[in-house]
């Protein structure tokens, strides 16, 4: 996404609009592949030598479950998208590096099919932390005991 800098009045300006989802650089066989392009809602503003981006961002993914190995959809979405770029002389400022590295940085380290709780996911089975709780603790072997029992002299 690029913003020419004279579009900026001093008040600031709102920009939505959507970018193709190939900024992401995504590699072909990886578990996250973009079904949308992604969404901007941005306001900018130009302060003291710089330029700054606050709004919304989005996307829809399809991830593969770390528990199941399904495809299942993901719409990843940034709410507190914020930035603030240096100005270098340049007429123009680019903000894919930005907004890609945030959406990047958002997307879940280990995608779960049931992340809505519309599914249960086939590949784990959860216990809810009442059930550990309660749940008797298995007797142990004593380790030692037969250490216990040998007669050294």
């Amino acid at each position: 996404m690029k913003i020419h800098l004279n579009q900026i009045p001093t008040e600031g300006r709102h920009f939505e609009g959507t970018d193709p989802s190939k900024i992401l650089d995504l590699r072909e066989e990886s578990n996250v592949r973009p079904v949308s392009d992604i969404q901007y809602s941005l306001d900018v503003g130009l302060s003291d030598g710089g330029l700054f981006a606050t709004g919304q961002l989005g996307v829809d993914l399809d991830l593969q479950c770390v528990g199941c190995l399904e495809r299942f959809q993901y719409p990843l979405r940034v709410p507190g998208f914020a930035c603030q770029i240096e100005l270098t002389g340049s007429e123009m400022v680019d903000l894919t590096e930005p907004v890609r590295e945030d959406i990047l940085l958002a997307l879940p380290p280990h995608p779960h099919c049931d992340w809505n709780g519309k599914r249960v996911c086939p590949g784990v089975s959860y216990r809810s932390k009442t059930e550990v709780a309660d749940a008797p603790l298995a007797e142990k072997p004593d380790a030692w005991g037969a250490l216990d029992q040998l007669k050294l002299k």
